[in-house]
């Protein structure tokens, strides 16, 4: 028995394969540098022997990337493993290009052992190639060599017999067999061009792989620094400039809202902003409206991007509302070519269309808008469309830039496979596709509420005082893609629109705002000052005001609905000693609630109130001297104010922090998406503040 365990303890464990191991380190490297690869692009592969934990005999394996998954953080169990007896014996069964997609559900059967990844489409390029590793990548340079027009003369010209050309083939078992075939009847080759793709290289060792991998990605780019045009994308166009920074961001933030609200009309999306000098050198040359019409190329690119970008034909100094107006029209004028395009190409059994809408909208002087269903996607989207305007330059200077077929791309789009791949993708989570803003967010209920909504699947901008704990929040609720913290007093208007600005540019737009920002002074009425009553009014009165003015300004342009949520408090209702201040703002910010709900239900926006009481645990406020002065009104010990809050309800329950977030991830869900003007006690049940 201890033979067989440990023979089956060492097939169930990869990491402990030195081919395996090499196969990481060599992934890792070649992605971490986007010169090679786009994020989640490409993918590699090892051969080697492992025993067999049944016959306890070798067997000849396949590690390559499997479905997914990215190769600069690539790991073992990111891997699908199969045996290569049985993949080479698949090419008895193949029943051809017409029906080459069935082979990708025969690589199942060739898997090894338990758990990994699942195989990808690319799995044949590996396991039928005749060599111990192989790489596939999407470096730019590679692609501009094979979108060039004569791009297999310039493959000759530029790396000799070394490396080989393939013309376009969609990627699947019929590829993997031509570049096979390449490889058998040319003994001294490297690697090959694969037209309108990108590049694959091999090697007998793992080093050898990457080495000849890197090799034709230098080659490639020298030979383009080298013979290539120094302007490929035309003269510069007059007007067509990047603005000076400041004016950049501040017109990207005036248009981001009314392009995300087009971007989703036919489903919700979230955004991505660049102005990264690649895109804006791009939008001020003449040749981008041609090349921008033909589309990307590479299936990895127009997958993200779709076919082409939607692209504003109007000069840097064209007013917002120019702007606006244009980009409507040619939205207008997109969504209409998009369905031409589904029309011309769709067959009986295609999948349904899955939205008319850009996923790059490109605005001259400005930038570049991405979209997609979360942060991350729509990052992507953007970091993409970079690649292809760099395959662009390339192609365009050494030769002209001619991407796939159309009717290639909609093959890609619309591929039984990727409809599959998208359907197996997760639940959305109730608040997918949704940007929150909350104030007082660093500590506290604030937290309490962002921590909830980003688990729900939302994007948070962490708004507080303290920059420094905002930005710790929004690291611990995992990063740029999902959070951003931001420095905002609440009372300074100008502050409130930087803080909605950044929202806006870090995640396109704004459809949820909880004014939670708040403090106490507990005071009898003749001891409360002037100052007293100011500084309360002016942070949660007026600055409740203030951010929902700002907030809802975006979302009416947005033009999606919207969610305001007012944290006030049982006090804004129930009369209690020595507190004339603080209930009184609070009762201002539940009016606001009524009032506001009135007014911003035409555009879809609901505005409710959650009125907590007795949050002691947690409370910035309470811990801030609060606690004290009612443990002193109340006679009771500061360490027991929970638990006297507790025993004062009708449930007998101490409130928490996580109690108010839960009520505002309920509010602001499509399970109430029909009420509006309500406040939600979560007082543990306090009679004297039930509404009436």
């Amino acid at each position: 028995m201890g033979r067989v365990k440990t023979t089956m303890q060492n097939a169930s464990n990869p990491a402990n394969n030195k081919t395996v191991e090499d196969l990481i380190s060599r992934s890792n490297r070649l992605g971490a540098d986007k010169r090679n690869t786009n994020f989640a692009g490409g993918n590699t592969s090892a051969k080697g022997t492992e025993k067999d934990p049944v016959t306890g005999e070798d067997v000849q394996l396949l590690w390559v990337k499997g479905s997914g998954g990215d190769l600069g953080t690539l790991k073992v169990e990111n891997l699908a493993v199969l045996r290569l007896d049985r993949l080479n014996a698949l090419k008895n069964v193949y029943p051809g290009v017409e029906r080459e997609d069935e082979m990708v559900a025969a690589f199942d059967y060739c898997l090894h052992g338990k758990g990994g990844a699942a195989p990808s489409i690319d799995t044949a390029m590996h396991g039928l190639v005749d060599a111990a590793h192989v790489d596939h990548l999407h470096p730019d340079s590679g692609i501009a060599v094979a979108t060039a027009a004569d791009g297999e003369a310039l493959t000759a010209k530029i790396f000799g017999n070394k490396v080989l050309w393939v013309p376009w083939r969609r990627p699947g078992f019929q590829l993997g067999l031509d570049i096979a075939a390449i490889k058998e009847a040319n003994p001294q080759a490297v690697g090959t061009i694969l037209g309108g793709h990108g590049i694959t290289a091999w090697g007998a060792t793992s080093e050898e792989a990457e080495q000849n991998s890197l090799w034709i990605i230098d080659q490639a780019e020298k030979y383009i620094a080298e013979n290539g045009r120094q302007d490929p994308f035309g003269a510069k166009l007059p007007g067509y400039s990047p603005l000076p920074e400041a004016e950049r961001k501040a017109k990207a933030a005036a248009l981001a809202p009314v392009i995300r609200g087009l971007a989703s009309t036919d489903k919700p999306q979230l955004g991505h902003f660049s102005d990264d000098a690649v895109v804006l050198e791009f939008l001020e040359s003449s040749e981008h409206p041609r090349l921008g019409a033909l589309g990307t190329s590479c299936p990895d690119h127009f997958l993200r991007t779709k076919v082409k970008p939607l692209i504003l034909d109007l000069p840097a100094d064209a007013s917002v509302e120019e702007s606006v107006s244009r980009l409507k029209e040619l939205h207008s004028g997109y969504r209409e070519d998009y369905q031409a395009y589904y029309d011309r190409h769709a067959a009986a059994d295609s999948p349904a269309m899955r939205g008319a809408d850009p996923a790059i909208v490109l605005v001259p002087g400005v930038g570049m808008f991405s979209f997609g269903a979360n942060k991350q996607t729509a990052r992507v989207a953007g970091e993409f469309y970079i690649n292809a305007i760099n395959v662009m330059r390339g192609a365009e200077a050494i030769s002209t830039y001619a991407p796939i077929e159309e009717s290639e791309k909609f093959r890609i789009e619309y591929w039984a496979l990727e409809e599959a791949k998208l359907a197996r993708m997760p639940k959305p989570k109730s608040h997918a596709t949704r940007i929150a803003l909350v104030t007082g967010a660093a500590s506290g209920i604030g937290k309490a509420i962002a921590t909830r909504l980003a688990a729900e699947g939302a994007c948070v901008v962490i708004a507080d005082l303290n920059l420094e704990n905002a930005q710790a929040v929004a690291a611990e609720l995992g990063g740029s893609d999902v959070a951003i913290g931001v420095q905002a007093d609440v009372t300074d208007e100008g502050q409130v629109a930087a803080a909605i600005d950044a929202a806006v540019l870090a995640f396109g737009g704004v459809d949820l705002v909880v004014n939670n920002a708040g403090l106490s002074i507990s005071k009898p009425l003749l001891e409360t000052t002037e100052k007293d009553w100011d500084l309360q009014h002016n942070v949660m009165a007026k600055g409740s005001f203030l951010v929902a003015k700002a907030a809802a300004k975006v979302m009416i342009e947005q033009d999606m609905g919207g969610d305001i949520i007012y944290i006030s408090s049982k006090n804004s209702v129930f009369a209690g000693p020595n507190n004339i201040a603080y209930s009184a703002t609070k009762a201002d910010q539940a009016h606001q609630v009524r009032l506001l709900a009135a007014e911003l239900g035409e555009y879809g926006i609901r505005v409710n109130g959650i009125n907590p009481d007795g949050v002691v645990r947690g409370s910035g406020i309470f811990a801030g001297g609060w606690g004290a002065k009612r443990a002193a009104v109340y006679g009771v010990d500061e360490q027991e104010l929970g638990k006297y809050y507790a025993q004062r309800t009708l449930l007998k329950r101490e409130v928490l922090p996580e109690h108010v977030a839960n009520a505002a991830a309920v509010l602001t869900s499509s399970e109430l998406s029909h009420t509006t003007g309500l406040h939600i006690p979560v007082d543990a049940g306090v009679a004297a503040a039930f509404l009436r």
